[in-house]
């Protein structure tokens, strides 16, 4: 049986500390099966990994956080190009209800993205989950990118580590306000600030 869930839209201002507490509890749980490292940035009540959301939609059930997916508005390069996207991220579905779906986040989403008026909603996924992102085409013409080089920063500064990653992941992109045609060519993006 399919369990009832109910999504809050909500900026990050209006988070209390007990929301910020019970998310990265979620996070933890959620990306904790993925390897330790991946729960590591949710310890205490941190309920970000790398750039903090502006904007976050939270699904809820009987059981709590059921679902989240964040929102940053942010330009980024493309080559020589700077482009105004929403960028997409911190998605995270609990184990147990695995069948709510990307999908649901985005159709959540979308007209908080066209109220925004930005051009593109952008994200980046592992490239184990393309068969997931290209199921919620059915909510509008979505487009997946391979080939792509991305640069971010990292969150913190750290001795050990560069200060910029470079990842290779499957580029998600969903037209807004604006015709896929108008998105800028190009094989490298850079983030210029940490991954949401």
């Amino acid at each position: 049986m399919r369990t009832e869930v109910r999504w809050r839209l909500c900026w990050e201002n209006e988070l209390q500390l007990s929301d910020h507490v019970e998310l990265a509890e979620f996070f933890r749980k959620t990306y904790g099966p993925t390897g330790a490292f991946n729960a590591k940035p949710f310890e205490g009540s941190r309920s970000w990994a790398g750039a903090r959301p502006e904007l976050r939609a939270i699904a809820y059930d009987s059981s709590g956080v059921a679902a989240h997916m964040g929102l940053l508005r942010r330009f980024i390069k493309i080559s020589e190009v700077d482009q105004l996207v929403a960028e997409l991220g911190l998605y995270g579905v609990r184990p147990d209800l695995e069948g709510l779906g990307i999908a649901h986040s985005i159709h959540v989403m979308l007209p908080v993205l066209q109220e925004l008026g930005v051009p593109f909603a952008f994200g980046t996924v592992r490239h184990a989950l393309q068969k997931h992102v290209e199921r919620f085409g059915r909510y509008g013409p979505v487009t997946v990118l391979s080939g792509v080089t991305l640069r971010s920063t990292l969150p913190d500064a750290r001795l050990d580590l560069p200060p910029t990653r470079i990842d290779d992941a499957l580029v998600i992109v969903l037209p807004v306000g604006r015709s896929m045609c108008d998105w800028p060519a190009g094989p490298i993006i850079d983030r210029n600030g940490p991954e949401l």
